[in-house]
């Protein structure tokens, strides 16, 4: 076994890992950038590295200081979480190359799954159906025409290299395509380097499901069971779950196909394939070469260790034992809980937390890294926190998550949360009906009755009252008539909690207005400009795209709130701009 590894990562996952090698006996090396100085995971490690600047590029993807990294810790291993290098081949290759362990699949295995175009030929020679669509690049915005002509609209615009909803554009009339084509592509060479895309039919409102796979290098390929990740936004996963609802000789379908896709790339560590089901079918999508997010569902159904197991392999043990000794036990839920406004389309949110306190009692676990003062920088994603619920039944289980949420404390940023327990409550998720369109959906219509109910004024109590001082939280204890009561009134910079019915939005009320109106254009938050697609003299439509943000691993469309003239352009492509930002003058 190791006796010291690297966690190439930060943030939830690298303490994830810590806690389980610590209990196998293994040191381990963290590293960090200048965002993340006080974060748990440099912490909390037996030693801890500093790498570089907040940008990505310069810390965690840089290969050359990991290394160095590496030689002076004198590590045996390299585990890579997910995101970042996780799923680069060529770096899983040069770890070997300096005479290391990749705690993750063989390289090529990451090859061939890395690119999706390459991915569905293999699963069309290994007899797994996958969505119908093509098999070759596009090279236009014609050839994507002529593949809704073949394969009818909608039409989903992919990127090749990359997943998590990046890069995917869907064309919903011919008119579109060229907009979704042309979107697509810049997504897809701004997150992965590479602009190829595919086609494929789009399936509106299917069931996302994926099959956890665990292979070892002699030969055992096993699955642990299916989660259905369905309830998504902009195409990326927000609640997950543990049986999945979908009819059994699906589930036993998926299950073989699965099997036969990991061995068909010899498959041999901790990996997920994910499917699309419609109705009775059910096709290929993707595999993910890493440890996914949402492991904890599995975790808490089948009562393995996926990390632990995933450390095993990589150091060469065998699994040690069959399929059928994997039972799953009740049902588990889990909400990522992100900095992130469900009110404003799910906009991310970085800033300050001021106050945390996560809940607990029989079958609640929470994976985070979060706590009191921790800056969520925009350079990373906006996860902070995965809550997961276990009990013996679905509906036992949803009572669980509504009371952990409840319980609940995060301030200072808003969060998934009021989204999260508004969902506990929605009639097709309570029946496990729903598929992955519902969220959005929903998401809309709270907004849009939220945005219509007036606010109302409460009226002071004729009674006395005898209240204590302010608390850290922002809550004060009053009590009328000897009952005790906290009343909380949120920091204008801070989120509601949520058993209150709306996060307030990015920024103060007075930034919003003026970012909405006038002759100006403003940026909605902090953020990297990807594009401004459009120039000085140009004419704009109302609700035009005039601008594209990056923040938090996010693309954000910054559409006009008026139609007019562009007078000036106060940014450009690859500028850091703040919240409220002037982009453009508009006249």
């Amino acid at each position: 076994m190791f006796r010291k590894i690297l966690i190439a990562n930060r943030g939830e996952i690298a303490v994830r890992v810590i806690r389980t090698a610590r209990e196998m006996g293994i040191a381990c090396v963290a590293v960090y950038s200048e965002a993340d100085r006080d974060a748990m995971h440099a912490r909390i490690a037996d030693e801890s590295y500093f790498l570089g600047p907040a940008a990505p590029a310069k810390s965690y993807l840089d290969a050359d200081r990991l290394f160095d990294v590496a030689r002076r810790a004198r590590i045996d291993a390299v585990h890579p979480g997910y995101g970042f290098l996780a799923e680069n081949a060529p770096f899983a290759r040069r770890v070997v190359a300096e005479g290391l362990t990749w705690i993750g699949p063989h390289p090529d295995a990451i090859d061939a799954m890395g690119d999706k175009l390459r991915a569905r030929r293999a699963m069309e020679a290994a007899g797994v159906p996958f969505v119908p669509g093509g098999t070759e690049p596009l090279g236009d915005a014609a050839a994507a025409r002529g593949a809704a002509a073949r394969y009818g609209l909608p039409i989903a615009l992919k990127a090749s290299g990359g997943g998590g909803g990046k890069g995917l554009k869907v064309a919903r009339t011919l008119d579109e395509i060229e907009a979704a084509f042309s979107t697509a592509t810049r997504e897809a060479q701004a997150y992965f380097k590479n602009p190829t895309l595919y086609a494929e039919r789009y399936l509106e409102n299917p069931k996302h499901i994926e099959l956890q796979i665990l292979a070892d290098k002699h030969g055992t390929t096993l699955h642990v069971g299916e989660r259905d990740c369905s309830l998504q936004r902009r195409h990326q996963k927000i609640w997950e779950e543990a049986p999945t609802h979908i009819a059994e000789t699906v589930r036993s379908g998926i299950r073989d196909a699965g099997i036969r896709a990991a061995r068909a790339i010899a498959y041999d560590s901790v990996g997920t394939i994910e499917f699309l089901v419609d109705d009775q079918a059910f096709y290929f999508l993707e595999m993910n070469t890493r440890i996914q997010v949402e492991h904890t569902v599995t975790e808490m159904t089948s009562g393995l260790d996926l990390v632990r197991e995933q450390i095993r392999v990589a150091a060469g043990e065998p699994l040690g034992y069959r399929q059928d000794a994997v039972r799953f036990f009740g049902c588990a839920i889990e909400g990522r809980v992100n900095a992130e406004d469900p009110d404003e389309d799910f906009r991310p949110a970085p800033g300050t937390i001021l106050a945390y306190h996560e809940p607990g009692g029989p079958g609640v676990r929470v994976d985070s890294a979060a706590f009191a003062g921790l800056r969520i920088a925009p350079e990373y994603d906006s996860l902070i926190a995965k809550l997961v619920v276990w009990a013996p039944s679905r509906s036992e289980a949803l009572a669980r998550l509504r009371r952990a949420i409840d319980e609940y404390r995060i301030e200072g940023v808003p969060t998934t949360l009021p989204m999260l327990r508004a969902l506990c409550d929605h009639p097709p998720v309570v029946d496990g009906t729903y598929g992955t369109a519902t969220l959005e959906e929903f998401a809309r219509r709270l907004a849009s009755k939220r945005a219509a109910t007036p606010h109302e004024e409460t009226a002071a109590p004729s009674f006395a009252v005898s209240a204590g001082a302010r608390e850290a939280d922002g809550t004060i204890a009053v009590e009328v008539d000897d009952k005790l009561y906290r009343v909380r009134f949120p920091s204008p910079r801070g989120a509601r909690g949520p058993q209150l019915p709306r996060a307030p939005r990015v920024g103060t009320s007075a930034d919003v207005a003026k970012a909405a109106t006038g002759n100006e254009i403003r940026s909605p938050m902090h953020g990297v400009v990807v594009e401004i697609s459009v120039s000085v003299g140009e004419r704009v439509a109302l609700d035009q795209v005039v601008a594209v943000i990056e923040a938090m691993k996010m693309m954000n469309e910054v559409r006009a709130h008026r139609a007019g003239t562009v007078k000036a352009a106060h940014t450009a492509a690859g500028a850091t701009v703040e919240s409220n930002a002037p982009l453009l003058t508009i006249e």
